[in-house]
């Protein structure tokens, strides 16, 4: 059951965030063939507006939104949506979707002068991740990027070290393995959770356009820079990719 999301508990160190939206929404056929996946309905409200108001709770009062399927219905949601003192912008890819990684740079402009790091967020995903705490350890560790994770099935895992520090990628389907550098033996395979705490330095180590996975930024950077795992294990997180994540 998806419970209502607990109120806003105190300062987060970040006051903007991004949510990914841009997608074709393909494993939410026949929905997506007539609507983003933005917009799919669970209990009577659409994702977008339930991870606005989730990252809304946690202190974001900048969001922005990158468009490309059915982008008109995103932005006529964006018109309707409730609080007004939540600054929203849309990032509209015109020959998109540019993928996570290029639909980030394609929105840097939001991001690049900030002082203070970002979120991330997959539209399509519902969690009680308590972000704050996942803000906190970010602060005290100060990594390049913290990927919220938890132990869980999935057809794709980040491969970790002993200190939680990003060494690989595995696509448990097919058995592809990328490393970061040289291969490790001993690793911790974790599943992604669709958010993300970032410096405006990353964009330093990121293309300047194009279409891309931030995934491969992340594999090849991470010889060059701190990217480690937030383990949240126990906390509800729904990936509604699908229809039968919707009824869950």
């Amino acid at each position: 059951m998806i419970m209502e999301f607990f109120e806003y508990s105190g300062p987060l160190h970040a006051h903007k965030a991004m949510l990914f939206a841009a997608g074709l929404g393909t494993r939410l056929k026949p929905f997506t063939d007539q609507h983003p996946k933005a917009l799919a309905l669970v209990n009577g409200k659409s994702l977008l507006q339930r991870n606005l108001d989730y990252l809304y709770r946690f202190g974001i009062r900048n969001v922005v939104i990158n468009t490309f399927h059915f982008a008109d219905q995103i932005e006529e949601a964006v018109a309707d949506y409730g609080h007004k003192e939540l600054q929203i912008s849309i990032s509209h890819e015109p020959d998109g979707p540019y993928e996570t990684g290029g639909g980030l740079v394609f929105a840097a402009d939001h991001f690049r002068d900030e002082q203070h790091p970002f979120v991330v967020m997959n539209v399509d995903i519902l969690t009680e991740l308590e972000l704050n705490a996942m803000m906190d350890f970010h602060m005290k560790v100060r990594p390049m990027v913290t990927l919220a994770v938890s132990k869980r099935e999935s057809s794709r895992q980040f491969l970790f070290d002993d200190h939680m520090k990003l060494v690989g990628w595995k696509n448990n389907k097919t058995g592809e393995t990328r490393w970061s550098s040289s291969e490790i033996k001993d690793i911790k395979p974790f599943s992604f959770s669709g958010i993300h705490i970032i410096e405006p330095a990353l964009f330093n180590f990121m293309p300047i356009s194009g279409k891309f996975s931030i995934t491969d930024t992340y594999i090849n950077g991470a010889s060059q820079m701190d990217i480690v795992g937030y383990d949240h294990t126990g906390e509800i997180m729904i990936d509604v990719g699908k229809l039968d994540a919707i009824e869950e």
